[in-house]
């Protein structure tokens, strides 16, 4: 499960140093009441990222977010490489296989925390750390069921709040940097963007 987590959870790479230089002065460290409201507060989403892999490569992409429970990576040229989570699945696309997609559950990722129907970081055990530095805050979540599946820790500017990075920890200890550019919520996101059995009939083999 780490090469999921590892390589998919890539995908979260905003340009979180140039939010924070855009936010001068200090700002309070957001409750967990008001982070979870804000990610409840929108169904979709869609945007750029760069992504800071394991071994300190980067990409970059386009992401789109329908919740509950569905996502998609799309990684820019020469990487060519995919990322959906949808129907409970997640898939990671590598142009250099030719077997399909890498399948694992999202409930074994810490990206589902964040793709929830409701999500609710106040639940017993869910935050392990929640700091600020005077101009953002952090919150480290995991499954407190299952924390042997990772972590994600998610960086917010406040005033208005927004969500400017996240970084996963696999089970084994890899992280995984997605820094977000500006975030447009509240289009429309096709379904078919999240369908794993279509993209999979148009993938080349």
């Amino acid at each position: 499960m780490s090469n999921i987590t590892r390589r998919l959870l890539l995908l979260a790479a905003p340009l979180v140093m140039a939010g924070l230089a855009a936010s001068p002065g200090q700002a309070q460290q957001l409750s967990l009441n008001e982070i979870s409201a804000y990610l409840n507060s929108f169904e979709t989403a869609e945007g750029e990222f760069t992504q800071v892999n394991p071994d300190g490569t980067i990409s970059t992409g386009k992401i789109f977010i329908k919740r509950p429970g569905r996502v998609r990576f799309e990684y820019n040229p020469p990487e060519a490489a995919m990322v959906i989570a949808g129907g409970g699945q997640l898939a990671v696309f590598d142009p250099r296989s030719n077997t399909g997609p890498d399948r694992y559950p999202l409930s074994e990722t810490p990206l589902k925390i964040i793709l929830e129907r409701n999500v609710d970081l106040s639940r017993t055990n869910m935050v392990t750390a929640h700091t600020s530095d005077g101009t953002t805050t952090s919150v480290t979540a995991q499954d407190p069921d299952n924390p042997e599946y990772g972590n994600i820790q998610l960086v917010f500017t406040g005033d208005p709040v927004e969500l400017r990075q996240w970084v996963i920890t696999d089970d084994v200890g890899n992280q995984t940097t997605v820094v977000l550019g500006d975030l447009a919520k509240g289009g429309r996101v096709p379904n078919i963007l999240f369908n794993i059995q279509a993209e999979m009939r148009d993938w080349p083999n």
